[in-house]
């Protein structure tokens, strides 16, 4: 009888073993998906369509283009 008792007590042990690494994987399946959604957020984001300014004209001062001052419609 005392092998019966201790299969059962591994069997048990087994079982919730099981149940707590299937609730971890679950846990950690969902956090990856939020950060892979917040990711996708941010990626969306940052390729966001520019702005459009116009033509622009050489600024000598600075080294750069810049919107023409000029309306031009």
């Amino acid at each position: 009888m005392p092998p019966l008792i201790a299969f059962a007590l591994a069997g048990a042990g087994v079982y919730a073993g099981y149940r707590w690494l299937s609730r971890e994987l679950d846990r950690a399946t969902a956090e990856a998906r939020r950060m892979h959604g917040e990711a996708e957020r941010r990626a969306r984001e940052q390729t966001a369509v520019p702005k459009d300014l116009g033509p622009l004209e050489w600024d000598a001062a600075s080294g750069v283009y810049r919107p023409s001052r000029r309306e031009t419609h």
